[in-house]
């Protein structure tokens, strides 16, 4: 999992590079200042020579030629030389942290470009795994809290235990028996870190689940504000995302309320270390086994190692924080498709708008006991108009689906132009089928740009006779900026009927060999919706044509009729035809014939 994430560094990877690296300087300087501080203490005021001192930067001091000043030379001179090491210092601290941001920042581009590019590649059965809520918090709160972790590691998982190991160092350098204090406090923390971490992350990973659920109530309800205000459900909304809230809240304080123990453990060491040196250290003084230099720089030195250790103990907090985000990214990333086209030929095309059934069976879920779909044997012939009748429930929909590989069938085969749809490429198929779904979505932009996705290089002729045919064009050419009209989010600033018949054209541009209208015009009246199959029939007469209706007289021309019931072909005939002998599709007629004359 590890492994695969940070391949998406790529192309970050030099300042992944200059991070660490200008991060182990910082702490080089960082860690000589405060011996040099004891130098100025016990050579330059206490007059001890420097000789006297032990250490390699007492070695590069002398080197240097400090071993030859005293007082007040040795002072200035060894002040100035701190400054100049502390401004170094600071600008490589400065420097580590625009390289880590700049490779965190990248990494996380990444990810997520990598996650959006994968969902594209999902199937509806993979998309169906996943709920749009889950998906959303995983691009989001998820890869940022990865993100914000590589950056951590970048600068503090060098420099911690870098800074600790010559911190120690160092101060075993000064005094060996003043050192063992660390013996001590190591372990206790150690303990204390992979307690609180082998209970914290389970509780993270319910926290990010209640984050799916939040995320989701959010969704549905601003995507469906309007059918919440019309039916006056705010209160119900607003008890439904007080319960979600208040969820969310208790599993990050359960989650939470564990991991902060960190801070005052790691902190009860620090003073506990500081103490416990201060007691023993002035005592070495008295003595006269320590100086006062050497106890000051060894005080520093342990509060650079205890910050080192704090340090590590963030890294670990966010470590037990990003692993569950980490696990969920990867769930997404390792999805495998259930529709695959690596088999199939990139130079066969779609010569025809023939379709064929073999023995189709249908589920959603494999493990499902009883199939959507049962025993399919159909037979359309290129050209043909092919009507769809069956009520809610009868598989209509998820019939339609499978031409196009929405779905792969469970059992049996579907042929389009004479060829099993798994012989084409899923590009080559689905440029060959369009498809209006239930849903009429359009997308934040104009008309045109909504439209295009029919065809890109449309021209402005052809994208009107495609709106004529649906007859979307009079409506379109009465707003004010006609087809450079914003349509708002989903297409917000037209009536339902208008957002179907756009959603019509833009299947026509495509010019495909088969249409497929999956009640796509039920918002529209009966007139216009007369109009718009007869523009379809006479521009596009090769072109097989299949619509699912639930008006009769939507179908009732077609060549053949399907009427479907439970998930099986109950008859296949004219309107005619099946007036005559199918009771389904009779009483269907009879109830909108009566419903009719009422009105």
């Amino acid at each position: 999992m590890f492994r695969k994430l940070l391949s998406y560094a790529k192309g970050y990877r030099f300042y992944s590079f200059l991070a660490p690296a200008t991060i182990v300087l910082e702490v080089l300087l960082e860690v000589a200042i405060p011996f040099l501080m004891s130098v100025i203490i016990d050579s330059g005021i206490n007059g001890i020579p420097l000789s006297q001192k032990d250490g390699f930067v007492v070695d590069m001091l002398i080197k240097m030629g400090f071993g030859e000043k005293q007082g007040l030379d040795l002072v200035v001179a060894t002040g100035a030389l701190m400054i100049i090491m502390a401004c170094i210092s600071l600008a490589c601290g400065a420097s580590a942290a625009f390289f880590a941001a700049k490779a965190g920042m990248g990494f996380g581009k990444n990810l997520r470009g990598a996650m959006f590019a994968k969902i594209q590649d999902f199937s509806f059965s993979n998309v169906d795994k996943f709920s749009t809520g889950s998906l959303i918090t995983r691009m989001t709160t998820d890869v940022n809290m990865i993100q914000n972790a590589y950056m951590m590691a970048l600068r503090m998982l060098i420099r911690s235990p870098l800074m600790f190991v010559m911190a120690i160092g160092m101060a075993i350098g000064i005094n060996k028996r003043l050192s063992l204090v660390f013996l001590i406090v190591g372990p206790l923390l150690a303990f204390a870190l992979i307690f609180v971490g082998s209970k914290a992350h389970p509780r993270f990973e319910r926290m990010f689940k209640k984050y799916d659920k939040f995320n989701t109530s959010i969704q549905e309800n601003l995507i469906s504000i309007r059918v919440v205000k019309a039916f006056v459900r705010s209160k119900h909304e607003k008890e439904k995302f007080q319960i979600s809230n208040d969820e969310l809240k208790a599993a990050s304080i359960f989650a939470e309320k564990l991991i902060i123990l960190n801070g005052p453990i790691m902190m009860v060491a620090v003073y506990a270390c500081i103490l416990s040196i201060l007691w023993f250290g002035t005592k070495l003084i008295f003595v006269g086994e320590m100086q006062l230099g050497d106890l000051m720089s060894f005080i520093t030195y342990v509060q650079q190692i205890l910050m080192s250790l704090m340090m590590i103990s963030m890294i670990f907090v966010m470590s037990v924080m990003a692993k569950a985000s980490m696990k969920r990214v990867y769930e997404v990333l390792n999805e495998a498709p259930t529709i695959k086209d690596d088999t199939a030929d990139s130079n066969l095309q779609v010569n025809s708008g023939d379709i064929e059934f073999k023995n189709v069976f249908f589920k959603y879920n494999e493990a499902a006991e009883e199939p959507v779909l049962s025993n399919i044997n159909l037979s359309i012939k290129s050209g043909e108009t092919v009507g769809i009748l069956g009520g809610t429930g009868s598989a209509k929909s998820s019939l339609v689906q499978l031409i196009p590989r929405l779905y792969d069938v469970s059992e049996g085969e579907v042929l389009v132009g004479g060829r099993n749809v798994k012989d084409y490429k899923l590009n080559t198929l689905r440029d060959s089928v369009s498809m209006v779904l239930q849903s009429n979505v359009l997308f934040s932009g104009t008309i045109e740009e909504n439209l295009r996705w029919g065809n890109e290089n449309a021209t402005m002729e052809e994208i009107r006779e495609a709106a004529k045919i649906a007859c979307a064009d009079d409506f379109v050419m009465s707003f004010p900026d006609q087809y450079n009209t914003d349509l708002g989010q989903g297409g917000v600033n037209v009536s339902g009927g208008q957002k179907q018949r756009l959603c019509i054209a833009r299947a026509l541009l495509k010019n495909p060999k088969i249409l497929i209208l999956d009640d796509s015009t039920s918002a529209v009246d009966t007139a216009t919706d007369g109009k718009i199959r007869e523009g379809m029939k006479n521009s596009l007469p090769e072109t097989t044509k299949i619509i699912i209706a639930q008006r009769i007289n939507s179908i009732q021309h077609a060549d053949k009729i399907i009427v479907l019931d439970d998930g099986k072909i109950d008859d296949i005939g004219t309107h005619e035809k099946l007036l005559s002998r199918n009771e389904i599709y009779k009483d269907v007629y009879i109830s909108q014939q009566e419903g009719k004359m009422e009105q």
